[in-house]
């Protein structure tokens, strides 16, 4: 076939076009609607969902799903895994044991330790795994992450209390900063100018300074990677994507330095370009940071005991988040594949993520992006000792308030699990290798319609970015979009496409066919009479302390 073979009227399916539903559709009256217009509004909306499937190649959520076979009947069923996944609740219409289950899979994938008891204490062995399937996405997962870590490094801890009519209580006690360092409490955040917003959203809810308010506001003219100028946003990334691993040293040194705790965030499978984080190589790194300011032990106070002999508990002075929203899916199947040498990874080495690497506290992933669900949910997992510990454990339910929110999705594990129940890990690593072949295809094809489009990937991620279309084809093939800063000071707007399962070379066809004929759309850097670039690097009056930057373009989803 030609180009000319794939190309189509916008939005049509054979040849009729395609009318989107609309708000008069779905208008609800005070005495509902009749069969025939309720079942047409449905019907409608089908139709334009399948039309939009066709030709979905902008974002990284598989669209081939196969859950109305088996799944689907769960729906008569309003079922709530409310508290934590490891404690039945009173409310009995749950789907724990599949939640279990997905949890134990991920676990292994990780290289987290198992969930055992320790023979001498009893008790749950300290660095078994903890974890629940999120009721939301990624961004979930990354809050409580970050909660987690606020609350761990920032010294606080849960006292379980005996009351005087013999029920327990929770108090949350918070030590006191020694004299030598009054900074022992206040960790400071770090992420990459790559990391989805998210995390710059979640640390203004939890009150977490990042690198660039605590220093803007402490430390303005010792910014260790310009002395004397402004400090960034957000760690440079390089130019694939990746988190720049000196300049994060040099920050994190000079943090450390003063005495703050150190939180982290790296990626695995960054949001526009896909890019890993070469998590391992950071942890070395940070590792001899961590000794020399002792960060690697120190004791934390909360209490005394009956004798008054102070109560402490070792922890360390840091802790690392890896937002694998997308990666750490199918990354265990990457590396599996590359072993296989069923992919070549050539000079690009596939940073390891997981908990083989003693720094890693927490991870999150995504379930509704690779491999695919029906709606938002995905993963958070962390180590038992650092477990952030329930306010309170209410008779009401019965079962530990240990999770994010307090109602909990329950027919996300359902979802989960069947997917992994029908696929098996050979299965997934076909998948994988599928995907990366595309992605190369893409690339390749791309390129060949000009440097004009300057197409590029991230090694072996499976996304592929280029210049962006005219407003159709972004409609058309639902793409996402972000305007990125160039050399010249000024701003080109770029789009990129996932290879999910879903998308297949055919679909890649119809894209370049409909770039051959058409020229990337250009963007200036003054918007509505503002220089977007001088506004985000310049600084308010003097009275007014510019805490951080939380994007709204690039970064989404």
């Amino acid at each position: 076939m030609t180009l000319a073979d794939y190309r189509k009227p916008l939005g049509t399916t054979n040849g009729e076009r395609v009318v989107p539903p609309t708000d008069k559709d779905f208008e609800l009256s005070p005495g509902g609607l009749d069969d025939g217009r309720r079942k047409a509004a449905l019907d409608k909306l089908a139709t334009y969902l399948d039309e939009r499937k066709r030709f979905f190649l902008g974002y990284q959520t598989n669209q081939e799903l196969g859950n109305r076979k088996d799944v689907s009947r769960f729906l008569d069923y309003n079922v709530n895994n409310v508290g934590d996944p490891f404690a039945d609740s009173h409310f009995t219409m749950h789907t724990r044991p599949a939640e279990r289950a997905v949890l134990d899979y991920y676990a292994k994938l990780w290289h987290a330790h198992p969930r055992t008891i320790d023979r001498k204490t009893g008790t749950l062995a300290r660095d078994a795994y903890w974890g629940y399937v999120l009721t939301m996405g990624s961004s979930e997962g990354n809050t409580y992450g970050l909660w987690n870590a606020r609350d761990y490094l920032s010294g606080k801890t849960l006292m379980r209390e005996p009351r005087t009519d013999h029920h327990a209580q929770y108090v949350w006690v918070q030590d006191t900063a020694p004299p030598e360092n009054l900074n022992a409490y206040s960790p400071v955040c770090f992420y990459s100018a790559d990391t989805h917003y998210s995390v710059a959203k979640a640390i203004r809810v939890l009150d977490i300074p990042s690198f660039y308010e605590l220093g803007t506001k402490r430390y303005p003219l010792a910014n260790p990677l310009a002395p004397g100028k402004p400090w960034s946003h957000e760690v440079p990334s390089d130019e694939d994507g990746r988190i720049n691993v000196d300049a994060l040293k040099k920050l994190v040194a000079f943090f450390a330095g003063m005495g703050h705790p150190i939180l982290v965030n790296l990626n695995y499978g960054s949001t526009f370009k896909g890019a890993y984080d070469d998590v391992e190589t950071i942890c070395a790194e940070l590792r001899k940071i961590f000794r020399k300011y002792r960060l690697d032990r120190r004791e934390v106070r909360y209490g005394r005991d009956a004798d008054g002999n102070e109560l402490v508990d070792v922890r360390t002075g840091y802790w690392i988040h890896v937002d694998g929203a997308l990666g750490a899916t199918y990354g265990p199947f990457l590396e599996k594949a590359i072993e296989a040498k069923r992919i070549s990874d050539g000079d690009a080495r596939l940073p390891k993520f997981d908990f083989r690497i003693p720094e890693v506290c927490s991870i999150v992933t995504s379930g509704h992006k690779y491999p695919g669900a029906s709606w938002p949910c995905g993963v958070f997992m962390t180590k038992a000792k650092l477990q952030m510990l329930p306010p309170e454990q209410p008779a009401y339910i019965g079962s530990p308030d240990t999770t994010f929110g307090g109602s909990r999705n329950a027919f996300s594990p359902l979802i989960m699990w069947d997917f992994l129940a029908r696929h098996s890990e050979q299965v997934q690593i076909d998948m994988i290798v599928k995907a990366a072949d595309l992605a190369d295809y893409a690339v390749r094809e791309l390129r060949r319609l000009g440097a004009n489009w300057a197409a590029a990937r991230s090694p072996l991620a499976l996304s592929v970015w280029f210049r962006q279309p005219p407003a159709d084809i972004v409609a058309k093939y639902s793409l996402s979009t972000v305007p990125m800063p160039n050399e010249k000071g000024k701003v080109d707007l770029f789009a990129h496409l996932y290879v999910m399962p879903h998308v297949t070379k055919e679909m890649i066809n119809h894209l370049v066919a409909d770039l051959k004929d058409v020229r990337p759309a250009k963007a200036e850097h003054v918007v509505d009479g503002t220089d977007v670039l001088a506004y985000a690097d310049g600084f308010a009056h003097d009275d007014v302390a510019r805490l951080g930057l939380v994007r709204t373009w690039g970064h989404g989803f």
